[in-house]
């Protein structure tokens, strides 16, 4: 079979690494030199921890699971099982950490509720001021910004994998079959859309409708801690945004403890990891009315710095790179991915949200099942 893959970005790249392995002939096209959208602008991390029950939470640990087997095969990866805390520091976010672990799952996830002194014992980083931590043991995290790399360098070891770079597809000429800005027509048995949170232009032809909206984020990452960081951590405003925290003790939290005024208006949570040279990856906003600004605004950047000193019990190393990124999210909460055929033999498969990372090997593996590769 022949395979062509639009979209170099983590969900593409590992639609082309199914193809592969299944034994297929693939094309993979990319507009840019390389992926540039979200899949490069994000944690790495691997998030099983706050994912809503049913579908979403079995994708994620079937990824979980795929992340780490790929991990064994290009260490390149950075591939590591860190896990997770969650830290807080009333008696209401206590409340919803409890909660967590009488949820059915909770043992999947790998959820314990540790003191200060289990925490730090865990992370001797986190030498702040916080009450109590959940942990989550199956959450993971890779290096965005060199995961597509690794993988395509080892897709470019097969001798049925093709990588155009510098090639923007723009019209579909007929079953399987697509046309690229340079004029060349590229025939395939199926051709899979995944061009991230790139929705207009040939996108928007084929799938006018999309139940799919675009979200823009804001991040920023530091020099070098000067020593580890081994899990990831998020604080307690993460319980807000992620699903498997719904339920009263929730509901209590956001009557009686409402957000600090900067973080209620950007929509805000705390997570961070630590790169592989020793910088933090901290964010983030979340913005969804358009047309989004163009600035990145510094009042964001300043809540984070504080929430993260108060962890850490120490200054912040020098913030090294701001950035904001836009990514595609399904407008239904229940859906991990929307995925369309759109044309005969042409697939769309769009709008994980900030799923992408975590879910793309399991999105990917769904996929080639349901298309009969």
């Amino acid at each position: 079979m022949r395979v062509t893959v639009v979209g170099a970005g983590v969900v593409g790249t590992l639609h082309a690494w199914q193809a592969v392995e299944r034994g297929h002939e693939v094309v993979q096209i990319e507009r840019e030199t390389e992926a540039r959208g979200a899949s490069l602008r994000n944690f790495g991390q691997i998030w099983v921890s706050g994912r809503a029950a049913g579908e979403e939470l079995e994708t994620a640990l079937r990824a979980r699971e795929l992340w780490e087997g790929l991990g064994a095969r290009v260490p390149a990866l950075g591939f590591r099982p860190n896990g997770s805390l969650t830290l807080v520091r009333t008696d209401h976010e206590r409340a919803v950490a409890e909660s967590a672990l009488s949820l059915p799952d909770a043992a999947a996830r790998g959820y314990k509720l540790l003191t200060p002194a289990e925490a730090r014992t865990l992370n001797p980083a986190l030498r702040g001021t916080y009450e109590a931590a959940l942990y989550c043991e199956r959450d993971a995290a890779v290096e965005p910004r060199t995961a597509q790399l690794a993988l395509r360098a080892e897709l470019l070891r097969h001798p049925n994998y093709t990588f155009l770079p510098g090639r923007e597809v723009r019209e579909v000429t007929g079953p399987g079959t697509v046309r690229d800005d340079h004029g060349d027509v590229h025939r395939a048995d199926a051709v899979v859309l995944c061009t991230g949170a790139w929705l207009g232009g040939l996108v928007k032809e084929l799938a006018p409708d999309l139940p799919v909206r675009r979200v823009r984020l804001q991040m920023m990452q530091t020099d070098p801690l000067g020593e580890p960081l081994p899990t990831s951590v998020a604080d307690a405003d993460s319980f807000r945004y992620y699903p498997a925290y719904r339920g009263e003790a929730l509901d209590h939290l956001e009557a009686t403890q409402p957000q600090s005024p900067t973080a209620a208006a950007h929509r805000m949570q705390l997570l961070m990891v630590q790169r592989a040279d020793g910088g933090l990856t901290i964010g983030d906003t979340h913005e969804y009315e358009h047309p989004f600004a163009f600035d990145t605004l510094e009042d964001p950047y300043e809540h984070l710095t504080g929430v993260v000193e108060g962890f850490l019990g120490r200054p912040l190393p020098r913030i090294r790179h701001r950035w904001a990124g836009v990514y595609a999210q399904c407008t239904d909460p229940g859906r991990v991915v929307h995925r369309q055929q759109v044309r005969e033999g042409v697939w769309l498969v769009t709008g994980p949200g900030g799923r992408g990372m975590t879910c793309a090997p399991a999105i990917a593996e769904t996929t080639a099942n349901e298309l009969g590769w």
